[in-house]
């Protein structure tokens, strides 16, 4: 249950680090975006871990498993996703990116030996569906313009889920040896800066402007929000809870945004919104008391 409760507060934060960063994208790219994400989550969690003692519980195979977990979910995973959500739209994408769910739950027995009931299998199945139909339920044209570029686009968006579900399920040996949260995404985070960062030698990938000092702001906060609490609680989750079931409930942050958006414009969400968050509400009912 416990696992339950922090893979769902993990997705509570994403959404709202999500809000944060409305916009900025746009003005600063998504690359510079996440480069600059990772340089504040790195050191909010080197700080909290240097002030809670946990680089004591990292192992050196601990520190291996986090090391490859950076690799495929933040390193590779963060530049399909850039590319992704340039080739196919914020809310294709979104779709796409739900897929590591049953990717994470297909690793999950092949690798770990984790298996299911079938309440638990229904449970993901109706999430999964809920979040479709939060997805697709707005109204909207955005994507029907990249339509042409939708094979590309398809391929990207499944190397993220993928490396998203090979990020999570290479995290959770350190978790179970006892490395404390805070500490975990430390060195997932502060590896990929030293990534990102020698990704600034090549030209046409450098910032063409200095970050604004209102833009460092909203990406600070949604660090704050999103990476250094919602990644935390996510490495939590994964030492307590199965890796399918904790990225399947971690995933619900489609449908945890609609009342933040509710409140930020004012505008409901539609009808089709609706009926998803009953099924996502439903699916970790049936997951939470199998």
């Amino acid at each position: 249950m416990l696992a339950v409760v922090l893979s769902l507060a993990a997705a509570a934060c994403f959404a709202l680090g999500s809000l944060y960063v409305d916009g900025v994208s746009s003005r600063v790219g998504a690359l510079q975006l996440v480069r600059w994400q990772m340089i504040f989550a790195c050191l909010l969690t080197a700080a909290a871990a240097l002030v809670l003692g946990g680089w004591r519980t990292v192992t050196a195979d601990g520190f291996l498993w986090l090391a490859a977990s950076s690799a495929t979910g933040v390193m590779v995973g963060g530049l399909a996703y850039i590319a992704a959500i340039k080739t196919l739209g914020p809310r294709l994408f979104a779709l796409f990116f739900t897929l590591s769910a049953p990717f994470a739950l297909a690793l999950g027995f092949l690798f770990r030996d984790e298996t299911i009931s079938p309440a638990q299998g229904l449970g993901v199945v109706l999430i999964l569906a809920g979040i479709v139909l939060a997805i697709l339920g707005p109204r909207g044209a955005e994507g029907t313009g990249r339509m042409r570029a939708l094979g590309l686009g398809t391929a990207l968006g499944l190397v993220t889920a993928l490396m998203q579900a090979l990020g999570n399920l290479t995290a959770r040996p350190a978790m179970l040896a006892g490395t404390e949260p805070f500490t975990a995404i430390a060195i997932r985070t502060c590896l990929a800066v030293l990534f990102f960062a020698l990704l600034l030698s090549v030209p046409r990938l450098r910032p063409a402007a200095p970050l604004a000092p209102s833009d460092a702001r909203r990406i600070g906060l949604s660090a704050l929000t999103g990476m250094f609490i919602g990644m935390s609680l996510l490495m939590a989750a994964l030492a307590r809870g199965d890796v399918g079931i904790v990225t399947t409930l971690s995933s619900t942050t489609p449908i945890l945004i609609l009342p933040m958006v509710w409140a930020v414009s004012g505008r409901p969400p539609g009808p089709a919104a609706w009926a998803g968050a009953a099924l996502a509400v439903a699916g970790t009912a049936l997951i939470s008391l199998a």
